[in-house]
C-alpha cells in the first residue's frame, strides 16, 4: 500500500475569500512565501489563485486596484483527498498539466500538495526534488 496525500501535503493551507483584493492577496504570498492560494467561501472550497494568474489575469490587462481574488482564480479544479494515495496525486497532476492540487475533506480544504511535494516524495535526487527541498532563497 502506498502513501497517503496526507503523509506529504502542507496541511493548513493559506486560504482567502473570494472578495479579497489581489493586492492584498499578493501581500499574503509575499509575506508568507507561497505561490498558490486558496479561495474559499463559507469554509467551501470555491478556486485556487496563484502568483502566475494574478500577474496573467489581472496585471496584464490592467486595473489590478479595484479587482477581486474571484476575478483571478481558477474555479474548476482538480482535487484530491488526504486519504488518496500519492500515485493517484501524480496522475492527476500528470493528465491535468497542474501544478498544485487542493487536499479537500467533505468540500472543505484542508491541505494542498504541490509538483515539488511529489517530486520530493517520489525522487528526492531528482533536479526536481533538490530544487523543491532547498532553503528558499532570501
Amino acid at each position: 500500500m502506498g502513501r497517503k496525500i496526507r503523509d506529504i501535503m502542507t496541511g493548513v493551507p493559506v486560504t482567502v475569500g473570494p472578495q479579497m483584493t489581489v493586492a492584498e492577496v499578493a501581500r499574503r504570498m509575499r509575506d508568507e512565501d507561497i505561490g498558490a492560494v486558496l479561495v474559499a467561501e463559507e469554509g467551501r472550497l470555491r478556486g485556487l489563485v496563484t502568483d502566475r494568474d494574478l500577474v496573467v489575469r489581472v496585471l496584464a490587462e490592467g486595473g489590478a486596484q479595484d479587482r477581486t481574488v474571484a476575478d483571478a482564480c481558477s474555479e474548476e479544479l482538480v482535487s484530491v483527498g488526504p486519504d488518496d494515495e500519492v500515485e493517484d496525486a501524480v496522475r492527476l497532476v500528470r493528465e491535468h498539466a497542474v501544478r498544485r492540487l487542493p487536499v479537500v475533506e467533505e468540500g472543505r480544504p484542508v491541505g494542498i500538495v504541490s509538483l515539488g511535494d511529489l517530486a520530493i516524495e517520489r525522487d528526492p535526487g531528482s533536479a526536481l526534488g533538490q530544487i523543491s527541498s532547498a532553503e528558499p532563497n532570501q
